[in-house]
């Protein structure tokens, strides 16, 4: 009886949707989609690291003011872990990413705000533990003009519904183990609602109401694309409600496996405590 339980229990662990972080791998890009306008998501910010003289892009970010980033929680543990001994920057303005525009702001990073429950060493539970979100403090203050602003953030606790627009934006790969696009890309990614996102064939238990799913067709997010932004549209504006935070481990487009972002709303508390209070923001976790 216990070995049949015991088969029965690595049976459905090997069912279990396994997800994969956009950043496990250096190089990047939205699948599908098409290149954006330039400097038409102007809050949306690439932040890189260096490697000999030059800088690579590994995860994107939104402005939310002037001084402050909001990305995932997991690409700042990957340079405060990975790649602490290298200098990194967030550059905001920019488009391609492989050449200077003239537009482009460049920031080093003077602190990181993790959620407050998370651990460093725990970077594989933040799914299950719902709380892939971090703040990045700037050394300085983004001057902000046509090509850099703020983006709007919904208020707390806002759900969308099924189906309603959205667009991710991001330098991720063009489609799974892919080639790169050195321009910032879009792909439009309906939100799909937790009820249809949870269920059985979807994503099930893996994904928390702290969460909101976005596609499952032939566009998604891919790696290099985490902690950009999921603008959507509401009420005739574009509002920042999702953190790209995960896709299937078997594809960046896998079928019935939408692109799962931190939901925004969830947080705002948070966020609104921790860029007020100089305390909360010396908490580093790396």
């Amino acid at each position: 009886y216990q070995r049949c339980i015991s088969s029965l229990l690595s049976v459905l662990a090997e069912l279990e949707p396994q997800p994969r972080y956009l950043e496990d791998t250096v190089e990047e890009r939205v699948v599908g989609g098409e290149v954006a306008r330039p400097n038409s998501w102007p809050w949306q910010i690439s932040l890189q690291y260096k490697s000999g003289s030059s800088f690579y892009h590994t995860c994107g970010g939104t402005l939310i003011r002037r001084g402050w980033v909001m990305t995932a929680a997991h690409c700042s543990i990957f340079f405060c872990c990975v790649l602490s001994s290298r200098t990194w920057r967030v550059v905001l303005g920019d488009h391609n990413i492989n050449s200077h525009e003239g537009r482009e702001q460049y920031m080093s990073v003077s602190r990181i705000c993790q959620h407050m429950w998370q651990s460093p060493t725990l970077k594989n539970s933040w799914i299950s533990s719902r709380w892939d979100i971090a703040l990045l403090r700037l050394s300085s203050d983004a001057t902000l003009n046509n090509y850099v602003q703020l983006g709007a953030l919904p208020p707390s606790g806002q759900v969308l519904p099924h189906n309603n627009p959205c667009y991710i934006s991001g330098w991720g790969r063009t489609q799974t183990g892919g080639q790169l696009s050195a321009q910032l890309k879009q792909a439009y990614l309906p939100v799909v609602d937790h009820k249809t996102c949870s269920s059985y064939g979807w994503w099930g238990s893996t994904v928390k109401n702290s969460m909101v799913c976005a596609g499952g067709g032939s566009e998604s997010g891919c790696q290099g694309d985490s902690g950009g932004p999921l603008n959507c549209s509401v009420g005739g504006k574009w509002v920042v409600h999702g953190v790209t935070s995960f896709v299937s481990s078997s594809g960046c487009n896998a079928y019935r496996k939408p692109t799962v972002f931190t939901r925004v709303s969830a947080y705002i508390s948070w966020m609104n405590s921790v860029s007020v209070s100089a305390k909360d923001a010396e908490k580093l976790l790396c």
